[in-house]
């Protein structure tokens, strides 16, 4: 029976069978990042709320915003990559020429709170500033798929795509929203509201991701085990440019997301003044631990 104070809808303690649990997948992800040259690094919890905003498209709408008692308007921050991008902004100096770090941390969403989504989320990011070159795209997918293996996440399966197939295929960004949804709402209401998939049907591997494919399997990966192309694949945050990742559960057209990120070239230059492309990835531990 509960006695004493309840916590707000989306928000809860982590026990202590729990905690142990979180922290071995850290350790274990943490050992395999470090052994490709990620460095740990830490960002505040709370950022102004303009460095947040206009940077997640539709998903804006679920950052926690207030204002503090000097007036100053704030936000808890949504993700770890904004706050990185502004944290290398101000430290351009750790260009030599990339900087790889690795970061554990929360973050806060005001959405529906259900089964393996939370309002409060434990983030497990890994990005690498400063290169365009595919072969740090291939890097981080083979560095979250070894880290999935080493968790016991033995079916996860990496889906790989472009973001760049959208633009030439001629589909507006709320098509590119919708059609991101697929898994959640099913292909006849995806083309109930955008219209034929039949583009998207025959849509082929850019150039760059049969360079990164390639290296992939070079890394000692194999395609429909390890990874796979799915044109299907959108993700729906506005900063990424390129090559798009969403690790899933198992290969099951239903399967969980546990496990997202991408190319996004332009976010950094925003603060920076000048472009410095970036390639990353997001384990969502408190998704992982729900269903593990």
């Amino acid at each position: 029976m509960q006695k004493g104070p309840v916590t707000p809808k989306g928000f809860g303690d982590v026990k202590p069978e729990e905690a142990r649990k979180r922290r071995a997948m850290i350790n274990k992800i943490a050992d395999v990042l470090e052994g490709y040259g990620f460095l740990p690094l830490e960002t505040p919890t709370v950022e102004f709320a303009e460095t947040l905003l206009g940077k997640y498209g539709e998903e804006e709408k679920l950052i926690y915003e207030f204002t503090d008692r000097g007036g100053r308007k704030l936000a808890l921050r949504y993700d770890l990559t904004v706050p990185l991008a502004r944290f290398v902004a101000n430290n351009l100096g750790l260009l030599s020429p990339t900087f790889a770090r690795y970061q554990v941390g929360q973050c806060f969403r005001g959405e529906n709170p259900q089964k393996g989504r939370t309002r409060e989320l434990t983030q497990f990011d890994f990005d690498t500033v400063g290169s365009s070159d595919p072969k740090e795209d291939v890097k981080i997918v083979v560095a979250a798929i070894k880290g999935a293996r080493e968790i016991g996440l033995n079916d996860a399966i990496m889906q790989i795509n472009d973001r760049t197939i959208f633009d030439n295929l001629g589909f507006t960004k709320e098509q590119i929203i919708t059609i991101d949804k697929i898994d959640k709402i099913g292909k006849e209401e995806v083309v109930k509201k955008v219209g034929s998939l039949g583009k998207l049907e025959k849509a082929q591997k850019t150039e760059r991701l049969e360079k990164i494919f390639e290296e992939l399997k070079s890394n000692g990966l194999e395609e429909e085990k390890d990874f796979i192309f799915n044109p299907y694949l959108a993700r729906g945050l506005n900063y990424y440019t390129s090559t798009i990742f969403e690790l899933k559960t198992d290969k099951t057209p239903g399967g969980l997301s546990i496990g997202g990120g991408g190319r996004y070239d332009n976010l950094i230059g925003i603060f920076a003044g000048r472009q410095i492309p970036a390639v990353g990835f997001s384990f969502g531990l408190s998704r992982i631990i729900d269903l593990t």
